[in-house]
């Protein structure tokens, strides 16, 4: 399937800073140990994996990625190496790690029930697994930016046409609870921003990234290129308003313990 982002410069700038943006509450979240071997599956620019690795004493991290522009461009930092390789075809040993976690990522594969298969069989019997995605509907703005969210329907209605779904955050239960795990908690971490509030203005500015570098949008049919930009002509007018604000939240899954057993399987405690 196509990666519905781009991988130029300014499409790695804009994931540099919604990673700043939302790299510190996801660390909290994960809560990794010390000394635990962690898989990041999907790293992207390697950002948040260098955040995993400074959380704890002697937590080694590894990164796959499957794009070759990515891990060129991932940042090198101390317990942390990366693998290029197939989030549907892990190349590891069972039970090879503590903690496995995707974030970002189950959106854009074909087959995310298979992702999530994968990460159960290289997580050792009672370690723990975490996902984070989007599901873009939650998303809401005011005052309203009707071209923006005529647009913003369209991106997930593209996204799907490209294999991937931009509502996948409201499955994250199901897929683990598919794949065999028990003691599943979901959870959300919000993104509540407002004219004034620190982070406003560069979340509405990642908004505009979203659809302005969402490479075929304008071509797929589902809206034109005239009105990307009044969509982002909308954003860039909200950003001035004394009066705008912004709500989303990104879905969370975890997952630790013991194991429901796949059929056939005996139960691993």
């Amino acid at each position: 399937m196509a990666y519905i982002h781009g991988t130029e410069a300014g499409e790695q700038a804009r994931l540099s800073e919604l990673n700043r943006m939302t790299n510190q509450a996801f660390v909290g979240f994960l809560g990794v140990a010390a000394g635990e071997r962690v898989l990041e599956v999907g790293s992207g620019l390697g950002l948040l994996a260098a955040g995993v690795a400074g959380s704890a004493a002697g937590v080694e991290v590894t990164g796959v990625e499957k794009s070759a522009e990515q891990l060129a461009a991932a940042m090198r930092a101390p317990g942390v190496r990366y693998v290029r390789g197939d989030a549907q075809q892990l190349g590891f040993a069972p039970g090879s790690f503590d903690v496995v976690y995707a974030r970002y990522l189950l959106e854009h594969v074909a087959d995310a029930a298979a992702v999530v298969s994968e990460m159960r069989r290289v997580l050792r019997p009672g370690g723990r697994i975490a996902l984070q995605e989007n599901d873009i509907s939650l998303l809401r703005v005011d005052p309203p930016c009707p071209a923006f969210e005529e647009v913003w329907s369209a991106f997930a209605a593209y996204q799907r046409q490209l294999g991937g779904d931009a509502l996948i955050g409201r499955r994250l239960f199901r897929l683990l609870r598919d794949a065999g795990f028990a003691g599943i908690e979901i959870s959300v971490q919000p993104e509540v921003h407002w004219q004034g509030s620190p982070g406003f203005e560069s979340w509405i500015r990642n908004l505009i990234g979203n659809i302005a570098g969402a490479t075929g949008l304008g071509r797929s049919g589902l809206c034109t290129g005239e009105r990307i930009e009044e969509a982002a002509a909308e954003l860039e007018e909200l950003i001035e308003r004394e009066d705008a604000s912004s709500i989303f939240v990104w879905n969370r899954a975890a997952a630790g313990g013991p194991r429901l057993p796949r059929p056939g399987e005996r139960c691993i405690p």
